[in-house]
C-alpha cells in the first residue's frame, strides 16, 4: 500500500483539524525515518570508501539525525497541540 493510498483512506475521518493534524503527524514520522534511513545508509557508504575519518563521518551522522528527529518531533508537538486545542 502506498503512502497516496494511506492518505486516500484517512481522508473521510480527516472531516475536522484533528483527522488533518493526525494525518500530518504520521506523514512527518514517515518523513523522519526515511530521512534518518538514508543519513544512516550515506554515512556506513563514506566509512566503507574512507575508514580513517570514522569518527567525523559519526559526529556528522549523529548531529543530522538529530536535527531530523527534532524537526519530526515538532511536527508532532504542533499536532498534538491542534488536536487537544
Amino acid at each position: 500500500m502506498t503512502l497516496f493510498n494511506i492518505i486516500l483512506e484517512a481522508a473521510p475521518a480527516a472531516s475536522s483539524s484533528a483527522g488533518f493534524a493526525a494525518i500530518g503527524a504520521g506523514i512527518s514520522a514517515i518523513g523522519a525515518g526515511l530521512g534518518i534511513g538514508r543519513i544512516g545508509g550515506s554515512a556506513l557508504e563514506s566509512i566503507a570508501r574512507q575508514p580513517e575519518v570514522l569518527s567525523d563521518i559519526r559526529t556528522n551522522m549523529i548531529l543530522a539525525a538529530a536535527l531530523v528527529e527534532g524537526a519530526a518531533f515538532f511536527a508532532m508537538v504542533i499536532a498534538l497541540l491542534v488536536v487537544l486545542k
